[in-house]
Parts: C-alpha cells; structure tokens; sequence
C-alpha cells in the first residue's frame, strides 16, 4: 500500500468525514483532529471522537470505519456534517453527498480518497494525562474525547 500526502495538513485544513455502520444503519460526522502513521507494524489512522457525540456509538458498534476526504468544493457541506447531529437530522439525505458501501462500512461516492479502516483500540482521553491549559482551553465542559486507532486497509481513490 503507498499512499503519499501532508498529513499535517490534510485533517487541519481540508477536514475529513469519519464514517461507521453499515448500509442499514451509520453516522457520519466532520473531523478535524486526526492522526496518520504506524503503530505495532500497521499503517493506522487515529481519530477522536466526543462521547456526546451520536458517531460515537457507532464508532463503538463496529469493526471498521471510514475516514473520507473531500475536494475544496465540499467544505460548506462538511461544515454542516460537523455541525448538525444525525439525531436531530437526516444528514445523509440532507447532505447531498451520496453513500456508498465499501468493504464492512460506508463511505461517499464524491470522497477524493478513502481509508477503510479496522478498528484495532479505543482509549479515553483522562484529564489527568494532559496539561492543564489544553484541559482549560477544549474540556472546560468536560466533554472527553475517546481515540479510536485503526489499521487501514484499503485505499480508495
């Protein structure tokens, strides 16, 4: 597998949809915190998701997940992924965007790329393990993260 990019830059700036579930049920919601690399011999995709969040439990329910990429002309549509809970909506519909299902998950046909990713760990993110202004600045609500790591693979283009 050879895949080639700024990963420091391809969450931050162009954002990505992180999707779990299958064709009869899923969620999909906008990232902008993730991570790409190796871990314990595998290439992984680490992201993040609140445990408020309606993803989570999917992320929770299911062996693999996604994590899409866009093309600039999709950023307002990832903007609203990320800000409309699949609770209050039909963001599938309502997005434009049309799902497809790749391997044991789902994806969207317009995604530039997609990694079909196997969930390998879950781990919470513990307040006691960071410095006090990250705690301060992105969980005064207390609001916690969980990462997910995940071995990717597939690579879709």
């Amino acid at each position: 597998m050879n895949l080639e990019l700024d990963i420091f830059s391809k969450f931050n700036n162009q954002w990505a949809l992180l999707t779990a579930g299958d064709e009869s049920n899923f969620n999909t919601m906008t990232i902008s915190w993730g991570s790409m690399g190796t871990l314990w011999n595998k290439p992984v995709v680490t992201t993040y998701v609140r445990k408020s969040r309606y993803t989570h439990d999917f992320m929770d329910n299911n062996d693999y997940f996604t994590v899409s990429f866009y093309p600039e002309e999709y950023k307002d549509v990832l903007g609203v992924m990320g800000s409309k809970s699949g609770r209050d909506m039909d963001k599938m519909n309502d997005s434009g965007l049309t799902p497809e299902a790749v391997a044991n998950t789902m994806t969207f046909k317009e995604a530039e790329m997609t990694l079909v990713c196997k969930k390998l760990c879950k781990q919470p993110i513990e307040a006691e393990n960071m410095p006090e202004d990250i705690k301060n600045a992105m969980y005064a609500d207390e609001d916690w993260h969980d990462m997910y790591i995940g071995e990717v693979v597939e690579v879709i283009k």
